[in-house]
């Protein structure tokens, strides 16, 4: 695997990592995009709606692969095509 691409536990299958570790009873790491920026809005992936820029899948069990602060080229090159 790319060493970009960091691993993130504590995903849950609406694919986000979310915004208030209040409302989930499981670990879960900060997302690196909203930590550099010092906020909470970032979503890995928001159903029928978005995929963040640096979202690059779901690894078993519940890690979700993160390119921050690389582009991840390939939803790039999937957003072109449509």
């Amino acid at each position: 695997m790319d060493k970009r691409i960091k691993e993130l536990s504590g995903a849950n299958m609406d694919i986000d990592l979310t915004t208030n570790k209040d409302d989930i009873n499981w670990s879960q790491e900060t997302c690196p995009w909203n930590k550099e920026e010092n906020t909470n809005i970032h979503k890995c992936a928001i159903k029928n709606t978005s995929i963040c820029k640096y979202f690059c899948g779901i690894k078993y069990l519940d890690k979700v692969l993160c390119s921050y602060p690389y582009e991840n080229i390939n939803v790039l090159k999937d957003d072109e095509n449509k």
